[in-house]
C-alpha cells in the first residue's frame, strides 16, 4: 500500500526548490558578468550583495507564494489523474505534474501578456520557463520517502557551491572566456570615435587627429575628476603592450592634458576609454567606434 502524501511536505519542497534556483541564478549571472565587457559604471559588488542578503525573506516568500497557489494544486491534480487513470504512479505523476503546473499557469501568463500588450514570441517563452522552474519544484517534491527535505536541501547547496566553483576554476584556467579586450591596431583606430553625445575624435591614417568637444565633465557630475571639453588638432600613437588589456592610444592636442586611451569593448564594437573620478574608481569615460 502506498504511503498518503504529506501535502505540507510538498510545499516545503518545493519553497526549497524555488529559493536554490534563485541561488543557482545568481551563480550563473555573476560568472556570466565576467566574461562580458565591464560597464561604464563598475557595480557595487557589496551593496549588490548586502541587496541580496536583505532581499532573502521576500524570495523564500514569493516561492512559498508560487508553490501554494501552482504547485500544490498541480501535485495534487496529478495525484487525481494518476487514480483515475490507474496509471503507474511512478511515471503518471512526473507526467501529469509538469502538464498541470503549464495548464495553471497559462491563464495568468496570458492575461499579463495581453494586459502588457507583450510579444507573443517572448510571452510563450517565459511561459515554458516558468513552467519548467516551478515543474521542477512538483517533481522534486513528488516522492514519498523519509528525509526528503534534508536531501533536497544537501543536494541543491551542493549543485549551487560546485557550480560557483566550477565556474571560477573554469574562469582560472581559460576553459570559459574571461573578457578580455579585443586586440586592435592602427587601421581600427583610424576613423571617428564619439561618446555618448556626440562629441568626436576622429584620428586619420598619416597619424593626426581632431578633437570636437572631447572629455568635457562638469564639476558638479565629476567633482573628484572635472575637465573642460577639449577641441583642436594634434598627433596620435598606437602601443601594442604585451597584451590586450595593456594597448593604448596616445593622444597629444595642444591644451589637452590627456593621459593615454585604454582599450575595451568587443572586437564588433570597439571603445576607448579613460578612468575618471579618480585613481582606482573604476569609471570610464568611453569612445565608440562609428559604424
Amino acid at each position: 500500500m502506498r504511503r498518503k502524501r504529506s501535502y505540507a511536505r510538498v510545499l516545503v519542497v518545493s519553497t526549497l526548490v524555488g529559493c536554490l534556483e534563485v541561488a543557482l541564478t545568481v551563480v550563473v549571472v555573476l560568472i556570466h558578468v565576467r566574461t562580458q565587457p565591464p560597464p561604464d559604471t563598475p557595480p557595487d559588488w557589496t551593496a549588490i550583495g548586502g541587496s541580496l542578503v536583505s532581499l532573502t525573506p521576500l524570495i523564500g516568500f514569493i516561492s512559498f507564494l508560487l508553490s501554494l497557489v501552482l504547485v500544490l494544486p498541480a501535485v495534487a491534480l496529478a495525484d487525481l489523474v494518476v487514480r483515475g487513470l490507474g496509471a503507474r504512479a511512478a511515471w503518471g505523476e512526473a507526467v501529469a505534474a509538469p502538464l498541470a503546473v503549464a495548464a495553471l499557469l497559462a491563464a495568468p501568463v496570458w492575461i499579463v501578456a495581453r494586459y502588457n500588450d507583450a510579444p507573443t514570441g517572448a510571452t510563450l517563452v517565459f511561459w515554458a520557463a516558468a513552467t519548467g522552474s516551478l515543474s521542477l519544484g512538483a517533481l522534486i517534491a513528488l516522492p514519498r520517502g523519509e528525509g526528503l527535505l534534508r536531501r533536497v536541501a544537501l543536494w541543491g547547496a551542493a549543485v549551487v557551491a560546485g557550480t560557483g566553483l566550477l565556474g571560477a576554476l573554469g574562469l582560472a584556467v581559460g576553459l570559459l572566456p574571461a573578457y578580455e579586450p579585443p586586440r586592435i591596431g592602427p587601421r581600427t583606430v583610424t576613423g571617428t570615435w564619439s561618446d555618448q553625445i556626440g562629441n568626436t575624435l576622429v584620428f586619420t591614417a598619416d597619424g593626426r587627429v581632431t578633437s570636437d568637444g572631447v572629455g568635457g565633465r562638469s564639476s558638479f557630475d565629476y567633482p573628484r575628476d572635472p575637465a573642460p571639453s577639449c577641441s583642436g588638432t594634434g598627433t596620435w600613437v598606437y602601443e601594442g603592450g604585451r597584451d590586450a588589456r595593456s594597448q593604448r592610444v596616445l593622444v597629444e592636442i595642444p591644451g589637452c592634458a590627456w593621459p593615454a586611451w585604454g582599450v575595451g569593448g568587443t572586437a564588433r564594437a570597439p571603445r576607448i576609454h579613460q578612468e575618471i573620478g579618480g585613481s582606482g574608481s573604476g569609471v570610464l569615460y568611453e569612445l565608440r567606434k562609428a559604424s
